[in-house]
C-alpha cells in the first residue's frame, strides 16, 4: 500500500484533530501533496494542498483558517491539522501525491494519485 492515512475518529463541533498519511514506494519530497475529502453520497473535494517545500499551501474557502497542512519530507508524512470542527467537516479523508513540484490553487482529484484508504472523521453537533 502507497499511502497509510491515520488519525480520524469521533469528536463534537468546536474540537480540535490530526489526520496524517505516510507515504512510500516514491520520491515523494519532489512532489507537491494535497487532502480531499469525500462525505457519504458526494463527490471527492479538494482541502488543501502544499507544494513539495512546503513553502506553498492553498485550502478550500470552506477550511481556510481552521485547517493547517504541513509535511515532513525526512519522515515521508503528510499532516492535516482540523481546529473548530464543525459537522460539515465529517467525511472520509484521502491524501494523494501530484506529480508536480506545485499544483494549482484550486486542484481536482486527477492531479492527483496513490491515493491511500481514508481516515474517517465524524463532527456531532
Amino acid at each position: 500500500v502507497p499511502t497509510v492515512e491515520s488519525g480520524g475518529g469521533s469528536v463534537q463541533a468546536g474540537d480540535s484533530l490530526n489526520v496524517s498519511c505516510v507515504f512510500s514506494g516514491r520520491t515523494w519530497r519532489s512532489y507537491a501533496m494535497g487532502w480531499f475529502r469525500q462525505a457519504p453520497g458526494k463527490e471527492r473535494e479538494f482541502v488543501a494542498t502544499i507544494s513539495w517545500n512546503g513553502d506553498t499551501t492553498y485550502y478550500a474557502d470552506s477550511v481556510k483558517g481552521r485547517f493547517t497542512v504541513s509535511r515532513d519530507n525526512d519522515k515521508k508524512t503528510l499532516f492535516l491539522t482540523m481546529n473548530n470542527l464543525r459537522p460539515e467537516d465529517t467525511a472520509v479523508y484521502y491524501c494523494g501525491s501530484s506529480d508536480k513540484a506545485y499544483v494549482r490553487p484550486i486542484p481536482g482529484p486527477a492531479d492527483f494519485g496513490s491515493w491511500g484508504q481514508g481516515t474517517r472523521v465524524t463532527v456531532s453537533s
